[in-house]
């Protein structure tokens, strides 16, 4: 893996640029040409940036609501959680 080509700080890019450069290294990974210790750096590399991905699609996932109508004919926005937990659809 050469050394411009790896994630210089993983927090300080895209959730975009985290993923391309995850499939990135997943397919260098699975062509196999790669050295040990380069397929060893590689898949930590790749580790943190799952860690990042998930981390963002958490944080995005907790502010996702819905416009929910009221009976009053107002509407209101409500988190999502409520419609996963109740199990409506």
């Amino acid at each position: 893996m050469k050394e411009k080509e790896k994630t210089p700080d993983v927090e300080k890019q895209s959730f975009e640029s985290a993923l391309k450069r995850l499939e990135e290294i997943v397919k260098e990974l699975e062509r196999g040409e790669m050295s040990l210790e380069d397929s060893i750096s590689g898949f930590g590399e790749g580790m943190e940036l799952v860690k990042f991905c998930l981390r963002k699609l958490d944080t995005v996932e907790k502010k996702l609501q819905k416009l929910m109508a009221r009976e009053d004919g107002g509407f209101e926005l409500e988190p999502l959680e409520k419609k996963e937990e109740s199990g409506e659809e």
